[in-house]
């Protein structure tokens, strides 16, 4: 199955401070969305692996996108999330955002073996989504637990599905909660 894609966008946030504390390198997050029609509105489908299959390509896609618009900046965090159109199911969302999806963004960006959060719903034209975030590493690492909320008008339509990933440079600004930090996480990797 080739899925129809309908839109693609792009969302950037730096922030080089927060709480008058300047930042030694500016927190930067991206979104990028990818807008396809849903193939299975209005019926149910017991087999939803065709959905699977087709996003690997999406999640190429996605990944190729998201490099660009990161200018060379590294990833240290991601999540994932889907918004489906009144006429179809949460579960197509859950289809496109598997595994089959998130390696090729794994692999675009250097790794991540950490799981990827996310989160799915029905939803109507502007609705907010609420974007989890982790480090792409280790969900341990309390620095990097954030978020991007993101609300698009006109997405998604009833007969569609958005897809979205996030990714950030680093850790929230002004991060103190303690726990593992960014370098032991990348350090249990390399060793």
């Amino acid at each position: 199955m080739k899925l129809d894609i309908r839109r693609t966008l792009l969302v950037s946030d730096e922030r080089p401070q927060l709480a008058g504390r300047p930042a030694e390198t500016p927190l930067l997050k991206i979104a990028i969305v990818t807008v396809v029609a849903n193939p299975f509105v209005d019926r149910y489908v017991e087999d939803l692996s065709p959905l699977i299959v087709a996003s690997v390509e999406i999640g190429r896609m996605m990944a190729e996108r998201a490099i660009d618009a990161l200018a060379g900046a590294p990833v240290q965090s991601y999540g994932k999330a889907g918004l489906v159109g009144l006429r179809g199911e949460q579960e197509h969302a859950n289809a496109l955002l598997t595994t089959a999806f998130a390696n090729p963004i794994r692999d675009a960006i250097g790794g991540g073996n950490a799981w990827i959060s996310s989160m799915t719903k029905v939803a109507p034209p502007g609705a907010l989504i609420d974007v989890p975030m982790n480090h792409k590493e280790d969900v341990y690492v309390r620095s990097h637990y954030d978020g991007m909320s993101l609300a698009i008008p006109e997405l998604p339509m009833p007969d569609e599905i958005a897809l979205i990933i996030c990714l950030a440079n680093r850790g929230r600004l002004n991060a103190r909660v303690g726990g593992m930090t960014h370098d032991e996480a990348t350090a249990k990797v390399r060793a």
